[in-house]
């Protein structure tokens, strides 16, 4: 039998320099090893630099999060070498626009994987190895599109549609057993340096706090971890006081 690590262990499926590695900083700040992958691991070296030099404790993984084999080893060796995960968090994006009658078959599948076929991967390992244990916390990112269609993100909005879905469906078979499932709408832009490239005009709002703050995101992904049992959270939406609905 495999002996645990002497910590407890929370997942960050997605982790960057924006949303996915405030999630890590925040728990990794109660005391949580940081597990983060992407398909590069070399990329998170400035992130687990970063919770480093705060005092806590990170670990980078390379894994393709569409691959089964990868995601299922993925997380045996946290389970294995790390310690039992508490928490798990989804947070692709897979956010693309093409008008339909230029979107490729191959575009659409690669979103799908992207952002439905690997959130549930993920919350099927999750599962495996929470259930046994009965407790643990799986949290979804979700978009304004996992509400509604736009023009141009046929595919964007049918992964969030479907990772909605999932969360629903394992939300209710799961809360019996002691395991939270949460879905987070994020409606806005966000204090990314894309954003700030991309859209000088939007960024620019940032000092009256119009695009969201990352920080402030994880805060909530902290506190629905947090919450009893008995007043537990599946939805919630985050977005600036300025955005329109």
């Amino acid at each position: 039998m495999n002996k645990l690590g002497s910590g407890k262990a929370a997942l960050v499926i997605g982790a960057g320099d924006a949303t996915g590695g405030a999630i890590a900083r925040r728990f990794a700040r109660e005391g949580y090893t940081a597990c983060v992958t992407r398909r590069e691991a070399a990329k998170l070296e400035s992130l687990v630099q970063r919770i480093t030099a705060d005092g806590g404790r990170a670990r980078a993984f390379g894994s393709d999060a569409r691959e089964e084999d990868q995601v299922t080893a993925l997380f045996e060796t946290i389970e294995r070498e790390v310690g039992p995960l508490e928490v798990v968090v989804f947070n692709i994006g897979a956010n693309v626009r093409f008008p339909i009658r230029d979107m490729t078959s191959r575009v659409y599948r690669k979103v799908w994987e992207m952002g439905a076929f690997a959130g549930f991967l993920a919350g099927r390992e999750a599962a495996k190895h929470m259930v046994p244990r009965g407790k643990g916390s799986i949290l979804f990112t979700g978009a304004t599109a996992s509400l509604r269609g736009g023009a141009g993100f046929a595919a964007f909005a049918g992964a969030k549609h479907a990772l909605r879905a999932l969360a629903q469906s394992m939300a209710r078979e799961l809360g019996p057993q002691g395991i939270h499932v949460g879905h987070v709408v994020i409606d806005g832009a966000i204090d990314t340096k894309f954003i700030q490239d991309m859209f000088p005009e939007r960024y620019a709002l940032k000092d009256k706090d119009g695009i969201l703050d990352p920080d402030a995101i994880a805060e909530v992904y902290w506190q629905m971890h947090t919450q009893p049992r008995s007043a537990w959270s599946f939805e919630t939406d985050l977005r600036p006081w300025m955005e329109p609905w």
